[in-house]
Formats: C-alpha cells, structure tokens, sequence
C-alpha cells in the first residue's frame, strides 16, 4: 500500500510541476516551419545590410525584394511572413548589442502576409501587428508578447539563429 501511495504522490508531483512550469512558457514555435537561410557576410554585406545600433532593426523580406538590393541567392530563404533582424539583447545568453532574428508573420494570425511592423515607444521600439494588435518585445526580451492576444496566449515571434560567419558578418538560419 505505502508503494502504491507513494506513487501517486510522485504522479501527482510530476504532474503539478509540468504545469506550473507550462502557465510560464512561451510558444514560439505556432508557425509553419520554412527554411531561413540569410548570408550577411561577409563584413562589406554586414555593415550595409545588418544591424549595429542598440534597438536598430531591418526586414528581409525576399520575395518583396526587400530589403531593396539585398543580394539574394539560390539558397536565400526568408521563412513563413519574411526574417524582422533586431540588435538587442538576447535574454537566453545575456549578450547585449547583439543580432536577434525573428519571423515577421504574427503568430496570433498566422498568415504569411500580416506581418510585424516596428513601432517607436518611449525606450526601445516593439513588432506590432496590424492585425490583432499584439506587440512584441524584440529588442530586450526575446520576441515575447507584451499585450494583446498573443499575451494571452502565450505567444512569441519565432526565433532564428544568427550565428558568426567565417568571414565576418553573420549567417540567420533556423
């Protein structure tokens, strides 16, 4: 019987653990899975197209061309809604001036074509979308929901990876 009682117990245990640790989890994964494959390197292309500036920020949207003479190639990808590229904070490594790369489709939407647009606020801007109205901080914590239906959902912008290039610059891929 005591067995059977402490079973339970470490059942019941386990079970509350998992949810009290999801009520604090940010879904970041909502959208479709679509390749990201952007080269800013080497340095010439960095400092032309990337991101340097505290709160600065920059789209790449390929299929729009945009940004406008951005040298796209063959294996150039831009995601499900096109790559919103931020320099910020990465709340995950604590890095500071760093780039951050998200998807811009809202994950609230979740249509390729409703895309997050920066907005200026008092300290640094946030991705808004025009749709919903959510907005996302992506310069100091992670592209996670600050309002709107996306805070109540628990949804964050998708993240990519921008990982240092050989040849300096950065590669942002998922």
């Amino acid at each position: 019987m005591k067995y059977k009682t402490a079973t339970a117990a470490a059942i019941f245990a386990a079970a509350l653990s998992a949810c009290c640790t999801s009520c604090n989890t940010i879904t970041d994964d909502a959208l479709p899975a679509l390749p990201v494959n952007i080269n800013l390197s080497p340095v010439s292309v960095w400092n032309t197209y990337g991101v340097t500036a505290f709160g600065s920020y920059r789209y790449f949207v390929m299929q729009n061309s945009e940004p406008s003479g951005f040298p796209y190639i063959g294996q150039s990808a831009t995601g499900f809604g096109g790559v919103l590229l931020v320099c910020g904070f990465n709340p995950y490594t604590t890095d500071a001036g760093v780039p951050m790369a998200y998807d811009l489709a809202c994950p609230v939407e979740r249509r390729a074509e409703v895309r997050v647009r920066m907005k200026a606020t008092d300290t640094f801007p946030m991705a808004v979308c025009p749709e919903c109205g959510s907005t996302y901080n992506v310069v100091e914590h992670g592209g996670a929901p600050e309002s709107g239906p996306a805070a109540a959902s628990r949804l964050g912008l998708t993240r990519y990876r921008c990982l240092d290039a050989v040849n300096g610059g950065y590669l942002i891929i998922n």
